[in-house]
């Protein structure tokens, strides 16, 4: 089964996908997380892809398709979760074009739908680990200790993208390329949509609902 979780930045798809990769065993590929790391490693694409991140512009997209296929390859006969990927039309197709030739087909494709004003207070109020990765919101999951992580006790940081000029722009330029692809998954009757405003567990208990459905 593959599921393609969907929706603005924010809307808490990496939670989501790390839920379900726990509960249901599939495999959590995100291409956010593998594009941070290759920044973190200084490796060229991650030079590359930190020079369009940090102005919140969209990484081209033959650096992630390229990226995305690399991934799958190894996974013929897996399930797994494509968390960020795709954005656009093209990215889409290119998809579409990747699984048939690597076996494979899109089971669901999950929508999470946010407010723009609930994203720029999650996101502007988010702090991250670069040491082990952790995930903090100061008003809704704060650190024990202001500015330390919990769980390796390193110190907590901003992303550059996650200013409010910066999510404003990557909200803007997600309705501008992505939200096409609203109409791009409902032409395939595989489009779900859910309201993303609510509890962790009450937003992941719909999604499983999905999956049972399309399983």
């Amino acid at each position: 089964m593959i599921i393609i979780l969907f929706g603005a930045p924010g809307v808490g798809k990496g939670t989501q996908a790390k839920l379900l990769q726990e509960r249901k065993s599939f495999n959590h590929l995100s291409t956010g997380d593998l594009l941070r790391s290759a920044i973190k490693s200084g490796t060229e694409l991650g030079i590359l892809a930190k020079s369009f991140m940090d102005k919140g512009d969209f990484v081209p997209d033959q650096v992630v398709i390229a990226m995305v296929e690399e991934l799958i390859k190894g996974k013929a006969h897996e399930s797994f979760i494509l968390d960020g990927f795709p954005r656009t039309d093209a990215q889409a197709v290119a998809l579409d074009e990747m699984l048939a030739r690597l076996g494979f087909e899109i089971s669901a494709v999950v929508n999470l739908q946010v407010p723009d004003e609930d994203i720029i207070q999650r996101l502007s109020q988010r702090r991250v680990c670069l040491n082990c990765g952790a995930t903090y919101n100061l008003l809704a999951n704060a650190p024990k200790k202001e500015g330390v992580c919990d769980v390796c006790g390193n110190t907590l940081v901003q992303r550059e993208d996650d200013s409010e000029v910066t999510i404003r722009k990557r909200l803007s330029l997600y309705q501008e390329k992505t939200v096409p692809l609203i109409n791009y998954y409902h032409k395939t009757g595989k489009l779900r949509e859910i309201n993303a405003v609510g509890s962790v567990e009450s937003i992941n208990s719909q999604i499983i609902d999905i999956l049972s459905v399309n399983s």
